[in-house]
């Protein structure tokens, strides 16, 4: 399960172009992975609105924490 643990004084707001840009995952995949906890949850921009998106802090985290490719095992 997905858990942000800090959050930097630089942190801002990502949204989807640039969320897809920074993991290359789907909306569908990353839409699926939140759902099951393990990827961090969007955040409403407005409380009225539809608008969301993503501490980058939390995006950057998530990338960090994925499993490195040994090119050995493939």
């Amino acid at each position: 399960m997905y858990k942000h643990q800090s959050t930097s004084n630089t942190d801002r707001i990502v949204r989807e172009a640039e969320r897809k840009t920074i993991t290359s995952l789907s909306r569908t995949s990353a839409w699926k992975l939140e759902q099951k906890g393990l990827f961090p949850k969007r955040r409403r921009l407005n409380p009225e609105g539809s608008s969301c998106g993503w501490l980058l802090s939390e995006i950057l985290e998530w990338c960090h924490s994925r499993e490195v490719v040994n090119s050995v095992n493939m």
